[in-house]
Formats: structure tokens, sequence, C-alpha cells
């Protein structure tokens, strides 16, 4: 009789495999690091906004113009900032998309399902929720798109400061919704915000990126063929009138991200582990320095309330992402079979979903579009923005912090490496060597262990030691 058949049943937030664990980490060191620095640039920014003696410094700098006008490169610094260095930004996540399809949890439909329908709830939430918001109270639609994108960098900052020590698979499933959050919002800049099309440009950007394609096929190598091509590309771009960070993303995403044999590493990861703190520690937080200073004021902080299109992006990032997020893992969860992993609760996919409301760097580029030319909505949409985060911010603090002692817990047993053999031992619990080392390794310690007690007894049975001068008759003189 042929035994029933048995479906194993899929983990949510399971276990990392060793490579993946190991890109993960040191993927979320840069960009910890690095939003740590944007949270520092947006300080200062807003300092450097506020103080009555520097704010028309601040002014003059960011609306400062530099470049060639001939080109129709002309830009202020703040400009710059927003399409130039943010450029290098979507380059690196091209580079994580394509890495996440070829070789991480995207290039398994199964595996992928899940961080693809989180993201896409966690977008369609925030934008309905200020929808509703804003036609209730009668305000405009155009900032529908503001908070629908999560800052990854901000979110790993706010874990930093905090110290909370996340599982791997909680932080791997927080970098993956970024990356697909990412290319959504990407698609939104290109196709809701790009007024007029000039198709020459256009069309000289397309094949500036078909020379960079073949130049990757062909082998060609140095820096110094791609850079001067990415920057013809890019203004090219620029002046087509699409996004110019879209041909950041393009590049991104030709790069190879498969490992060939005898490579150690492909050219996508030899080249985001290059440009990554790039990234990470300058491009971002200069962008973040001169975008996120708006004047605070009563009024201003008073209106973040009371206007439906301020209380709309604010209402989006708080309860519209953690409802979208959680609500597409459950459901997600729930119609595939996939059950949690034994060592979480649904309370940390919600407190991952509240952290995912922190939108900053895509959040104010997208509120820079939405609103251009209004400089008064534009400013009080980046005070939304930054209230929202920091609203965000501190609900997830809150509720991390009920966990972080099952969190630590879970993080020392990924860490424990008693063999010390420099692999987690929680990897190669499969292993027969693996359990083979560990019995010699205790072997040695019951031998040490059993060496002792006989010592110790030995010590236990031996005479105590006469004092000189006394005799059989105890302390009588001899």
């Amino acid at each position: 009789m042929t035994p029933p058949r048995t479906s194993r049943t899929r983990k949510a937030f399971g276990r990392l495999s060793l490579p993946e664990r190991n890109f993960v980490a040191e993927a979320l060191r840069t960009e910890t690091v690095g939003g740590v620095l944007l949270l520092l640039a947006a300080i200062a920014a807003l300092l450097w906004a506020n103080i009555p003696a520097l704010h028309d410094s601040y002014q003059s700098v960011g609306h400062f113009h530099l470049g060639p006008g001939s080109l129709g490169l002309n830009l202020s610094v703040q400009h710059w900032a927003a399409d130039g260095l943010l450029a290098i930004f979507f380059f690196v996540a091209g580079i994580e998309l394509k890495r996440e399809l070829v070789a991480g949890d995207l290039r398994d439909p199964k595996a992928a399902a899940l961080p693809v329908v989180a993201a896409l709830c966690g977008m369609a939430a925030p934008a309905l929720v200020y929808t509703l918001t804003s036609l209730t109270g009668g305000g405009s639609l155009s900032g529908w798109a503001v908070p629908t994108a999560t800052d990854i960098a901000f979110a790993l900052a706010v874990l930093a400061v905090i110290g909370t020590s996340l599982p791997s698979a909680l932080r791997a499933f927080l970098l993956t919704l970024a990356v697909v959050d990412d290319l959504f919002a990407i698609l939104i800049i290109a196709v809701f915000f790009t007024d007029s099309i000039d198709f020459a440009a256009l069309g000289g950007a397309a094949a500036g990126l078909a020379v960079f394609w073949l130049l990757l096929r062909k082998g060609v190598r140095g820096w110094y063929v791609y850079v001067p091509l990415a920057v013809v590309i890019w203004a090219l771009m620029y002046n087509s009138g699409v996004h110019a960070t879209i041909a950041g993303v393009a590049m991104g995403l030709m790069l190879r991200c498969h490992r060939r044999e005898g490579e150690q590493h492909a050219p996508g990861e030899r080249i985001e582990h290059l440009v990554r703190p790039l990234s990470a520690g300058l491009a971002v937080p200069l962008f973040a320095l001169f975008s996120a200073g708006v004047t605070i004021s009563h009024q201003a902080l008073g209106d973040v309330f009371t206007r439906p299109e301020t209380l709309g992006v604010v209402l989006g990032l708080v309860v519209g992402k953690t409802l979208g997020i959680f609500g597409g893992t459950w459901f997600t969860a729930r119609f595939t079979r996939a059950s949690l992993s034994e060592d979480l609760a649904w309370a940390d996919v919600f407190a991952v979903a509240t952290l995912a409301g922190i939108g900053f760097t895509v959040s104010l580029l997208i509120g820079e579009l939405a609103f251009e030319g209004d400089a008064t909505m534009t400013d009080e949409v980046k005070a939304a923005v930054l209230t929202g985060s920091l609203v965000a911010a501190a609900l997830a603090t809150v509720l991390l912090k009920i966990r972080n002692a099952k969190y630590r817990r879970l993080c020392e047993a990924e860490e424990r490496d008693e063999d010390r053999d420099g692999i987690p031992d929680v990897y190669e619990e499969d292993e027969p060597e693996y359990h083979l080392r560990m019995a010699e390794i205790y072997e040695r310690k019951a031998t040490e262990h059993r060496r002792l007690a006989e010592l110790k007894a030995a010590e236990r049975r031996a005479p105590a030691e006469v004092p000189g001068g006394a005799g059989e008759d105890g302390d009588r003189p001899a």
C-alpha cells in the first residue's frame, strides 16, 4: 500500500541559507552606517533651515546654480542632489533588484510571493489612505504616491539606535521588501511624473544603454570606460524629461549578478560592494541635507494634522504602510500554506510593518515632483513625511523593545559557533561531521572534568597537615 503523500509546509521568515545570510549581513551593515549618516544629515538640515542666523544661507546654497547651461544642466545644488546623486542610490537599487531576481529570494516564485505581495499591499494601502483622507477634506490628490515608499536606510538607522537584535530572517524580509518597494516607486516616478518627453534625447539615452550593455557582455573592464558613459546616459535621460534616476536603475539591472565558474564574486556584487558606501555614505545623506530642511513652526506642525494633503501623508505612512504590509503578509501566508517560523509571532511581523512606515528619501523626492511649482505645499508635505516617519519610528521602537529579549536570544543562537570552524552551528546540525567534532570537544571537556574531580577527591582524602611541635595527644607538648 502506497503511503499517503504529505506536503511539506514552507516556513515564512524561516532561517536564511548561509550565503544569503552573509550577504544580507554585509548589506545591512553598510545600510545601517548610511542610515545613521542619513539621520545626522536630516537633523543638520533641520537645524540649518530653522536657526534664524543660518536660514538664509541654507536657501542660498540650495538654490545656487552650477553646470553647463548649453547642455541643459545648469541646475541648482538641490536639483543636483535629487537628480544626480540619487541616480547613484537607484543604481545600487537596480543591482540589488537584479541580484534578488537571479540569486536571492525573488528567484523562487513561491518565496518571492511573500515580499512582493507585502510590498504591493504596502504601497496600495498608503495611496488609498491618502486618497480617502484628501477626498474627505477636499484636498489635492497629487500627493497620493508620497507615502508609498519605505526608506530602508532610515529604518535600519532606527534599529541601530534602539539596539534591537532583529533576527536575520526579519531583516532580510525588510531588505527585500524595500528592494521591491524601490522598483515600484521607480515605475511610479517614470509613469506618473513625466510631463513631456524629448524623444531625441530619450533615443540617445537608449543607445547609450545599449552600448553599456554591449560592453558588459564583451567583458570590457575599467571605470574610465563606464563612468563617462554613465554620465552621458544620465544627462541624456535628464534632458529627455524622464526622471534621471531611471538611468541609474537601468544600468544597475544590466550588471551580471550570478557567478561563473572560477569567480569568487559576480561583477554586480563586486561593483555594488564598491558603490554602496558612496551611495549610503555620501549621495543619500547629501540629498537629505538639501531636501529635509523645512521650516518648522507651531503653525506648520499644526497644519500637518489639519490640511488633508499632509494628514493623508502622515496617515498613509503610519496606518497605511503598517496595515498594508501586515495584511499582505498574513493573506499570502494564509493562502500559500506558509506557516510562521516557530521562533516568531505575528506581533513581530506587525512591528516590522510599522518600521516600514519610515519613508524618507524617495518620499521626499516624490513630494517634490508631485507639488512642483508650489513651494509652500512642497515644504508642508516634507514636514508631513518627517512627522509620519518619526511617529512610525516611535511606534516601531516600542513594539520591538517589547520583544527585544526574545530577539537577542535568537541572534545569539544564530551566531553560536561552539566547534569554532567559522560557521554558525545552526547551519551544521544536519551534518554528521559536526556532531563528531562536538563529540570530541565534549569528550575532551569530560576528560578534563574527570581529572579535576579525581584531583579534588585526592585532596579531600589526604590527611590534614600536622602543625610542628604537636604530638598524638593533640595540643599537649610532645
